[in-house]
C-alpha cells in the first residue's frame, strides 16, 4: 500500500485563512478530494491522511466529513484543544470515528514554552489511554523543546512532520543534525519526508539541496520510522505535486525493497493503522 501520509484540504476563507498572505495567492482558492484524488492516482498512490491546517474542532468534522465521502482518504489527523476541561469527554466522542487516527496543534505558530507547558502535555498525555497518534508541528528552532516534550511521552505515537523544518535555503544542518539524534533515541518517534520544498529556495531548488537531510533521517531513524508526505496543496508555493513525490520516490528507489516500502506506505500504514 502507497500512501500519501501528509496533506490538507480547505475551503479557503480569506479570515480564518489569514496565514495565507499575498507571497502565497496560489493558495488562495479551495483544494478538495476531487482535485487531489488525479494526482495520488498518477502517482500510484492508493490512499492519503488528511491533516488538520486550521485550529478548531470544527476542521477535525469538516476533515471527518470528507473522509466518509471519498475511500481514498484513509485517515485523518485532527485537532483538538489539549487544555480544555472537558478533554476527556471529548477524546471519547472523537473515538467513536474510526477514520480519526490523531491530533496535530500547530505549535510552530506559538511562542515559546508552549509545548513544554504543564497543562499541554499534561492534555497530550491523554492520548496514552487511546489508540490516537499525535503530530509534532515545529520549526527546527523549536527542536530543544520538542525533546523535552517527546522525552514527557514515552508511550504514544510520535512523528515529526516536515523533518521539524530545517532551514534548506540557508543550508542549515550540523545544529539540525544534532537535535534529530537526540529524538531517534526515542524509538516511539517517527519523521515525515514532507515539506522540505517550501524549506528551500521557492524558485532555485534542487534535489540534490535535500539529499543531506533524507540520508540523515535514514541513517538515525531507519526506514521503518520514515512515511513519505507531500504536503499538498502548501508544496504548490515551490514544487508540483508529481515533483515533490519524486524527491523522496528518487532517494526511496536506491534503498531495498522492504525499505522503498516502508517509506511509500508502509510506515505510515503501520503508524496510523490505515485498512
Amino acid at each position: 500500500m502507497k500512501i500519501d501520509s501528509h496533506q490538507h484540504f480547505w475551503e479557503y476563507d480569506p479570515v480564518r485563512d489569514a496565514w495565507i498572505d499575498d507571497s502565497m495567492k496560489v493558495l488562495k482558492k479551495d483544494f478538495m478530494p476531487d482535485d487531489l484524488k488525479p494526482l495520488l492516482e498518477k502517482s500510484g498512490f492508493d490512499g492519503c491522511v488528511a491533516v488538520q491546517a486550521d485550529q478548531s474542532e470544527d476542521e477535525t468534522r469538516f476533515l471527518l466529513n470528507l473522509a466518509e465521502q471519498y475511500d481514498f482518504i484513509k485517515g485523518v489527523v485532527g485537532w483538538i484543544d489539549f487544555k480544555a476541561p472537558g478533554l476527556d469527554e471529548q477524546l471519547a466522542d472523537f473515538s467513536k470515528h474510526t477514520k480519526l487516527k490523531g491530533f496535530r496543534h500547530i505549535i510552530q505558530a506559538e511562542p515559546d514554552g508552549f509545548m513544554t507547558g504543564k497543562t499541554f502535555i499534561e492534555g497530550v498525555k491523554k492520548l496514552q489511554q487511546t489508540r490516537f497518534t499525535y503530530d509534532i508541528l515545529v520549526f527546527e528552532r523549536q527542536l530543544e523543546e520538542c525533546i523535552q516534550f517527546v522525552e514527557s511521552l514515552p508511550e504514544i505515537n510520535l512523528v515529526i512532520d516536515h523533518l521539524a523544518k530545517p532551514d534548506i535555503k540557508n543550508r542549515s544542518f550540523d545544529e539540525w543534525v544534532a537535535r534529530m539524534k537526540q529524538l531517534s533515541r526515542h524509538p516511539n518517534v517517527h519523521v515525515k519526508l514532507s515539506g522540505m520544498v517550501t524549506e528551500a529556495d521557492w524558485n532555485d531548488w534542487k534535489k540534490d539541496d535535500f539529499t543531506p537531510y533524507l540520508e540523515t533521517c535514514l541513517e538515525l531513524f531507519g526506514a521503518d520510522r520514515l512515511m513519505i508526505g507531500s504536503d499538498w496543496p502548501v508544496c504548490l508555493l515551490a514544487a508540483e505535486y508529481e515533483e515533490v513525490i519524486g524527491i523522496v520516490e528518487e532517494f526511496a528507489n536506491g534503498l531495498s525493497q522492504t525499505e522503498y516500502d516502508a517509506i511509500m506506505g508502509n510506515t505510515a500504514k503501520k503508524f496510523y493503522n490505515l485498512d
